[in-house]
């Protein structure tokens, strides 16, 4: 039985949160302070599941390993979080791999929630850069995140940097890039001041990257999860130390993805059975669905409960999604299923319009149908598209689709179909 205790960290919203955090850090992660159970600061219903699920101030329920640095929370973007529990070895190999491949040290700014893997993955690569990060006003729901905040913040750490030399960096999910984007050519200096701009924590358009990337921002995606201690592949190619492989693969070569290397974590927190079902020694079985091409990139293709019936054929949720992104004028756009008792799922769109494109009072939706189903065929068109100021999201930044769910049940019963 473990003897390391479990501490349970209230995360404030905005700055003093995250520096104090960033303050009790190093000594989890090098074992000689307690491990941490960041808990955000948020909406009760929220942070009581968060709270149920890892039970840091329980006697009764001892920590599993003493390897155990941080416990953290998955965003519960697709149901109930999770306590994945991450040791100081995997959380030190992960930034050292990921600023190894971005070119050493550098000076980060935090625009994500650090109860999250991918903010707290942040303050890690800044601890071992030795450069003080720069926390956004609005990180960790102070506030709403604000592209001209984010504008203003990028400004004055990039004046810290011509002092000292450090280059800029900063992790973002589509979302946020999306409003950055809004603000039209002004995007274009805050975005070209970084050395790198990392998107994750899900699926980018590709226009969206080439819409950033034509602004001059250097753009690298990344694919990972709580469970690899966040981003282990970068622009499809793994971080070093990380094993990428597809178990299984079908005729195409497309199969779930298997992650291993020194980033996996050690489990589940409370979870023996979930965790000998997701992991081995240094393995992560995901539930992702992915190929490897012949250049050694892989290629996420969606979650193994992505594919939904519709009439007796399957259909992917994330490839919808990809084709209504390609449309010239959407932004993001987020697809969910609610049951549909003729045709077995419906298929609701939720969409964003890219800036100072203007809908046609009539016909937009159809367009976007049309739009898909000659790219993926008629059964993968979506039955309803409703257009969005912002997509719903969660404290970490992913789309909320659970809310998006129970809104397109609603518009289900209101328009009677």
């Amino acid at each position: 039985m473990a003897t390391r205790i479990l501490t349970r960290l209230t995360v404030a919203p905005g700055p003093e949160g995250v520096l104090a955090l960033a303050g009790e850090l190093p000594a989890a992660l090098n074992g000689e302070g307690p491990a941490l159970a960041p808990i955000p600061a948020g909406p009760q219903g929220y942070i009581q599941r968060i709270t149920e699920t890892v039970r840091a101030d329980d006697p009764s329920a001892p920590l599993e390993d003493d390897q155990v640095a941080v416990v953290l929370t998955t965003s519960g973007s697709m149901g109930e979080p999770r306590g994945v529990l991450l040791s100081g070895s995997a959380l030190l190999a992960s930034a050292s791999a990921a600023n190894a491949r971005l070119g050493g040290p550098a000076r980060w700014i935090v625009a994500l929630p650090v109860t999250h893997v991918a903010g707290l993955q942040v303050l890690v690569r800044a601890h071992l850069s030795g450069v003080a990060p720069v926390p956004l006003d609005s990180v960790g729901g102070a506030a709403r995140f604000s592209a001209l905040e984010f504008t203003r913040a990028t400004s004055a750490a990039r004046a810290m940097s011509d002092v000292d030399g450090a280059p800029l960096r900063t992790a973002l999910v589509p979302t946020q890039l999306a409003r950055i984007l809004a603000l039209g050519q002004s995007a274009g200096d805050a975005l070209r001041a970084y050395d790198s701009i990392m998107i994750g924590g899900a699926a980018v358009s590709t226009g969206l990257v080439a819409q950033a990337e034509t602004l001059g921002a250097r753009i690298v995606t990344t694919y990972g999860m709580t469970e690899s201690c966040g981003g282990c592949v970068y622009d499809g190619l793994p971080l070093p130390g990380v094993g990428v492989s597809i178990a299984n693969p079908d005729d195409t070569g497309s199969g779930l993805i298997e992650l291993t290397g020194k980033t996996i974590a050690v489990g589940y927190r409370l979870a023996p059975e979930q965790t000998a079902i997701s992991f081995g020694p240094g393995l992560h079985r995901t539930s992702d669905f992915g190929r490897i091409e012949d250049d050694g990139r892989l290629v996420v293709l969606g979650r193994d409960d992505d594919v939904v019936q519709v009439g007796g054929h399957n259909v992917s949720v994330a490839a919808v999604e990809r084709a209504i992104e390609s449309y010239p004028e959407i932004a993001l756009a987020a697809v969910v299923s609610t049951p549909d008792e003729q045709w077995g799922a419906r298929l609701t769109a939720f969409v964003t319009k890219r800036p100072g494109y203007e809908p046609p009072t009539a016909g937009f939706s159809d367009s976007i149908k049309e739009y898909v189903g000659a790219a993926l065929g008629n059964e993968s068109r979506p039955r309803a598209v409703v257009l969005l100021d912002t997509l719903p999201t969660l404290p970490a930044g992913k789309i909320d689709r659970e809310l998006l769910r129970t809104q397109a049940a609603h518009h289900q019963v209101e328009q009677g179909n």
